[in-house]
């Protein structure tokens, strides 16, 4: 078995000068980098959660990866199956579930993907190829939720 290591680097950047003195005293504010990486993403807790909601979450990235990487298993199959995608978009959501001691759950994800396909490609494969997606999906396998998806395939 092959295995893959991944690295990311958070930096907390919430310390408004007197650092976790009071619950209110701090900002949730982050950074997350990676090596090689160009692009820093401002991240914070939920806004539920006294956190900035112009910033990424971290319930936010975890839908967006399950989203990414679906899509990504997803492309690489319709390519190999002669299915061809011309445009892909997801309006992917998670449902948490908050326990009464503040801990809590994702209880499921919903992807929501809506793809064009080519006149020539074959719909009912475009929409069987999701399935064998979800089976393919690095993220989705590892979770202990159910990932479902809802797709829409339009030709072109």
């Amino acid at each position: 078995m092959k295995t893959h290591e991944y690295t990311t680097t958070l930096k907390w950047t919430g310390n408004r000068g007197t650092g976790t003195s009071d619950y209110r005293a701090y900002s949730r504010d982050h950074e997350i980098a990676g090596p090689s990486k160009t692009v820093t993403l401002p991240g914070s807790s939920d806004a539920h959660f006294r956190g900035d909601r112009a910033r990424y979450n971290p319930e936010d990235l975890l839908v967006a990866s399950l989203s990414a990487c679906h899509m990504l298993s997803y492309l690489h199959l319709c390519a190999v199956n002669h299915v061809v995608v011309t445009a892909y978009e997801d309006d992917a959501i998670g449902a948490l579930a908050e326990n009464s001691d503040g801990s809590g759950e994702f209880t499921a994800v919903t992807l929501r993907p809506r793809i064009t396909i080519t006149p020539e490609s074959d719909a009912a494969k475009a929409l069987e190829l999701h399935h064998d997606a979800g089976k393919l999906c690095f993220i989705a396998r590892g979770v202990n939720f159910p990932v479902r998806h809802e797709p829409v395939i339009s030709n072109g």
